[in-house]
């Protein structure tokens, strides 16, 4: 069967590393509020709140706070979730899928752009395959997400998911 998505290096930005930690760890780090709060921004930005409910339609909700105290409040649907697998989400969509208005991204006022977004994990050795892909509705969604760090800013991450994993979770 052909997959239902093709990347087009002209809206869509990917990174694909393996990372020495069990997948099922890493599918707990992305789907479980407390585990993710750590993590998911680049230090020394944080996590503060976290809503996931894990199912098509379901919602996904982070607010991240500047080190400067300041909040952005960021809301997204989950289209797809595989366990262990595959998860798939955007801002595009309100949980319920429910359209959304465009609002501010990533922590910038001035910054509005929609996305989808897919974590897709697998077995490679001892360790995991993390494949992170953002699918931009446009070209200048895509240059403005990459201009902001999106590879340097999520491999981040994905090193601080990994810390806390091997920490002990």
């Amino acid at each position: 069967m052909k997959p239902t998505y093709q990347f087009n290096s002209k809206f869509d930005l990917s990174f694909t590393r393996v990372v020495d930690v069990p997948r099922t760890l890493v599918w707990r780090a992305w789907t479980e509020p407390e585990l993710l709060k750590p993590w998911f921004c680049p230090l020394p930005w944080k996590t503060i709140e976290c809503e996931i409910d894990l199912r098509p339609g379901g919602a996904f909700r982070t607010t991240m706070q500047s080190p400067e105290g300041v909040e952005f409040p960021n809301a997204g649907c989950y289209l797809e979730v595989v366990p262990n697998e595959k998860l798939v989400w955007t801002n595009a969509l309100l949980p319920g899928y429910r359209p959304s208005n465009v609002t501010a991204t990533c922590g910038s006022d001035d910054t509005h752009f929609m996305f989808t977004a897919m974590i897709e994990l697998a077995d490679d050795g001892l360790g995991t395959r993390y494949t992170a892909t953002v699918i931009h509705a446009d070209e200048a969604g895509c240059k403005t997400h990459a201009a902001m760090g999106f590879e340097g800013g999520w491999g981040t991450a994905l090193d601080q998911l990994v810390a806390m994993i091997k920490r002990g979770i």
